[in-house]
């Protein structure tokens, strides 16, 4: 089965209802953070849960080159024994790993020395400037090609000074790079967000020791040192929302997800759902997800949900693909600087699947009540759309869907495909 996890294509062939429960990777997100936060403070800390795609291993082995000791368990406990030691001892490679490569800027700018970034094929298209441009005006000098818009990224960091900082768009990235330099930097660092975004740099700061205020969109931090303490990952709701989908795209489907991480912006996929009319609960005390097959009807989303949701968009259009009208999604231009060009390679998926689906500047127009017909997506490496053209693949589209692609979804989630087999009974086999 590991085979399947590196397989430059895979072929699914489909479709049935997706039943029963199971638990998800730790939540990347998080896991990034975990990492690089305890690389700052000064003891061990002790991480379990934490997420084992490559994209959260290149952070691990990112922060070993700052001279920190880290060590893996048998179980998979990680104890990371900070503080950062050095600068980088050679060139930090973050694979795919966009949330990696911003972060560990923030961190890379608040150390006094020299260190560059880079990543694949596909992290090398991504812009950059949006985490540099604030970063320079903190008193780091950070270079990169076009101009610095893109890495690899080279930063001589140290002697910061805090700053007040408008983001253009919301990012949950680019606040948390700012974050984590302004804990080396004189003074306070804010950040007025567009929208409020995802809160794990905050939470995760406050259970470190470190002095930061959350007033709505606007985010503090004081310069001063963490203190190591145990981080106990939780499920990544982002991960679940493929299997909350699954339980939509076929009748007599129900699907259980237990243990997903329950903080600020992350479930606002639920909401989207639930809006369509899907019967679906998320209890917050316990981070369970449970789904169960409904009519679904087509819904407007905007920019101010986007933020929420710029990881689950390719499989919430999915649902819309099947859903009774037309979704509009719009405000999310965003999309078109993640792992893929998101709007387009959506679009395209939806289109092999033979959905009536355009793209427009800022998002996409989709028809729905489609019955999905066998396809072949190429993913643009992005595993989101991976993972959501193997979900319709599984549960609605009949016969053989082939997705080129599908080792990116190793980044993030490389047991996906034995679970699309456990959940749905769906064929799954190297791809041809």
């Amino acid at each position: 089965m590991d085979t399947l996890n590196n397989a430059a294509s895979l072929c699914v062939t489909g479709a049935g209802p997706a039943r029963g429960s199971l638990r998800v990777p730790g939540d990347k997100s998080v896991s990034h953070r975990a990492l690089l936060l305890s690389a700052l403070a000064r003891g061990t800390s002790t991480i379990t849960g934490l997420s084992l795609g490559q994209d959260v291993t290149h952070t691990r082995r990112a922060v070993e080159r700052f001279g920190v000791n880290v060590t893996v368990a048998g179980d998979g406990t990680v104890r990371v024994a900070g503080p950062v030691r050095h600068e980088p001892d050679d060139v930090l490679d973050h694979g795919n790993a966009g949330t990696g490569i911003r972060l560990t800027a923030g961190v890379c700018a608040g150390i006094d020395g020299f260190s560059v970034l880079t990543g694949d094929q596909y992290l090398r298209r991504r812009p950059m400037e949006r985490v540099a441009e604030p970063l320079r005006a903190m008193g780091a000098a950070v270079d990169g090609r076009d101009g610095g818009r893109l890495a690899p990224l080279v930063i001589r960091g140290g002697n910061l000074t805090g700053i007040t900082y408008a983001p253009r768009e919301a990012s949950a990235q680019v606040k948390s790079a700012l974050l984590l330099a302004g804990l080396s930097a004189r003074g306070t660092t804010t950040v007025e967000e567009v929208h409020p975004t995802r809160r794990h740099t905050e939470e995760m700061l406050e259970q470190f020791g470190g002095r930061v205020s959350v007033d709505g969109a606007r985010v503090s931090v004081e310069a001063g040192e963490l203190t190591a303490t145990d981080v106990v990952v939780p499920g990544d709701p982002s991960q679940a929302a493929f299997w909350a989908v699954a339980a939509l795209l076929a009748d007599e489907a129900e699907v259980t997800v237990e243990g997903l991480y329950t903080g600020f912006g992350r479930s606002d996929f639920v909401q989207i759902l639930q809006r369509m009319g899907a019967d679906i609960d998320f209890d917050l005390t316990t981070g369970t997800l449970s789904v169960r097959s409904s009519r679904l009807r087509a819904v407007e989303i905007t920019a101010g949900d986007v933020p929420g949701i710029v990881d689950e968009v390719p499989v919430l259009a999915m649902a819309a693909a099947v859903a009774e009208g037309t979704t509009v999604i719009s405000g999310a231009a965003e999309l078109r600087a993640k792992e893929s060009d998101r709007i387009a390679s959506t679009t395209r998926m939806l289109n092999a699947f033979g959905v009536s689906a355009s793209e427009t500047e800022d998002g996409m127009v989709i028809e729905g009540g489609a019955r999905l017909r066998a396809a072949r997506v190429d993913s643009h490496g992005d595993h989101r759309i991976a993972m959501a053209a193997a979900v319709a693949g599984a549960c609605a589209a009949e016969g053989d869907t082939v997705i080129e692609g599908w080792d990116s979804v190793a980044t993030s989630y490389p047991g996906f495909a034995r679970q699309l087999m456990e959940l749905t009974g769906a064929g799954v086999a190297p791809g041809a």
